[in-house]
């Protein structure tokens, strides 16, 4: 799919009212409604929906920019926006754009066969778990399983909310509209305010004889277990929706979703920088000064660090690709290691009696000590990263 901005029209600057004023002039254009049917048209429509639901808001706005699709809640094959269905887009433009009113209103016509009725079923709403990951799941990737708490529709009455035998009434607070419409009178003329009907919530229908096991809803609470596959890369910043996995709507409406929200558990060897990982590696004198191979943690195997002979501490040794992968795997992140020389605080009477032979030969230390890598920008950022408390 292409970029949501490109979707649009817009550039990555607009603001939210341009983002808004394209997306209306692009959806009255393709809305289902106004085509026919057309496949294509919906196709379009539901992209359109899909992208403004995005960009106008703020937060997802601001992941979307850094994360890409994967920030929003697509970062696993069917999901995130994956089965953003009719529906949805439907109900994000009638919501912004359409209000109470019908869509003849909206349009300025009849719907096409002369259909006026309002009445809807209602979809159900979300459901929030939050799912903990280690650092190395993290680093692979991983498919895991939430139990989460739904209502699904009952199967004594099939989702209905009847009793057996029964079915729902038209409302008679609305006809079976499922709208309510006031006129007032003003200096400017007369005003139709349209709202949904506060006896069916907008139904346009009422269960008279409700189902004993369900109490009319239509649903009961189960327990279920849900896939949800984690993509490599991700952080604590980011969510997965699972589209259409969450409660069951009232009397047969459609599902909400599940939003599974991440976190990312500390892994105290390391300190993360994006897609780079930070390890301080502790190391003893005579190796600074001899240099030495040790083996140094990753979130994958350890791997073999050469020290060289008069490494500093503070020095800083970069491993290619051993960090994280980019969340959109566009490559993957860097380890660095920063050497700190260990000092002893007690020592054997012979290491005392080297240290004062050594102490007796070796140079005076100079006035300043130059890195090695010679980049001091890069150098004041690690060491933010590893500021003591």
């Amino acid at each position: 799919m292409a970029d949501y901005y490109e979707i649009l029209g817009v550039s990555r600057d607009a603001d939210t009212d341009q983002i808004k004023k394209a997306y209306r002039k692009l959806a009255m254009k393709y809305h289902p409604d106004q085509n026919d049917g057309s496949e294509e048209a919906e196709a379009r429509f539901k992209e359109l929906s899909e992208a403004y639901e995005v960009l106008k808001d703020p937060e997802k706005r601001a992941l979307y920019d850094r994360y890409g699709k994967a920030g929003v809640g697509q970062g696993a094959a069917g999901q995130g926006f994956q089965g953003f269905d009719l529906h949805d887009a439907i109900e994000i433009f009638m919501r912004d754009f359409g209000g109470a009113a019908s869509f003849e209103e909206v349009f300025g016509g009849r719907r096409r066969g002369g259909r006026r009725s309002r009445s809807r079923v209602q979809k159900g709403e979300s459901v929030r778990v939050r799912l903990s990951l280690t650092l190395a799941e993290v680093a692979a990737g991983v498919r895991k399983t939430v139990e989460v708490a739904l209502l699904d529709p009952c199967d004594a009455c099939s989702g209905s909310g009847t009793r057996e035998g029964t079915e729902p009434v038209p409302c008679s607070g609305c006809g079976g509209t499922g709208e309510e419409r006031v006129a007032q009178r003003s200096v400017f003329g007369q005003f139709v305010s349209v709202t949904v009907c506060r006896s069916c919530g907008g139904e346009g229908r009422v269960v008279q004889d409700p189902c004993r096991s369900c109490q009319g809803e239509g649903r009961v609470r189960e327990r279920r277990q849900v896939e949800v596959e984690v993509p490599p890369g991700v952080s604590s910043d980011n969510f997965i929706t699972l589209r259409g996995q969450g409660h069951a709507g009232p009397r047969g409406g459609p599902r909400g979703d599940v939003i599974v929200l991440l976190s990312v558990e500390e892994d105290p060897r390391f300190y993360r920088e994006g897609s780079d990982l930070l390890y301080e590696l502790p190391i003893t004198f005579s190796q600074a000064v001899l240099g030495d191979e040790v083996d140094v943690p990753t979130v994958h195997d350890p791997v073999r660090l050469k020290i060289p002979p008069g490494t500093q501490s503070g020095q800083v040794f970069r491993i290619r690709d051993m960090g994280l992968p980019e969340v959109e795997g566009r490559g993957r992140g860097d380890q660095l290691v920063r050497v700190q020389v260990w000092i002893p605080e007690n020592l054997s009477p012979r290491q005392r009696e080297l240290v004062e032979e050594l102490r007796e030969v070796e140079d005076d230390a100079p006035d300043k000590v130059e890195r090695k890598d010679g980049k001091r920008g890069f150098w004041s950022k690690v060491k933010e990263a590893f500021t003591s408390g």
